[in-house]
């Protein structure tokens, strides 16, 4: 039986991926979907969901950021894919669930957290590590 822990050490990044790639492109679509938000959902949904849809725009901006820090660095080879994973199902689900307004999606959302969790966690676990 294997531990979490060297589970987690095993895990390598999507070959390719590239994080500064993945954060451009999560900080544009979180610019075009905060304008979206702004200007056509403001009289088209609730101000509750406004402010779901609010808070899914706000964390693909901070993890688009991340990313495209982490780009910066090389030795970061496991969180920004988790990251990444984390941040679509966290503000996917929030997107749907401001715009569809079917509550059981708001239980997806603490999926994208935790990978997102995960992804901060081996963020640390690499910045520790010094790597050639």
């Amino acid at each position: 039986m294997t531990d979490l822990s060297s589970t987690v050490q095993r895990v390598e990044t999507t070959p390719g991926f590239n994080p500064a790639l993945g954060g451009a492109l999560l900080a544009a679509a979180a610019v075009a979907l905060g304008a979206f938000g702004a200007h056509a959902l403001k009289s088209a949904i609730s101000p509750e969901n406004l402010a779901v849809f609010e808070t899914g725009v706000r964390y693909q901006m901070y993890h688009g950021l991340g990313l495209l820090v982490l780009g910066a660095y090389p030795q970061q080879r496991r969180g920004p894919i988790w990251l990444l994973s984390g941040t679509l199902i966290f503000s996917g689900s929030l997107y749907a669930l401001a715009l569809s307004d079917v509550k059981v999606l708001g239980a997806i959302t603490p999926i994208g957290g935790v990978l997102q969790l995960v992804g901060w966690g081996l963020v640390a676990l690499d910045a520790r590590q010094r790597r050639p």
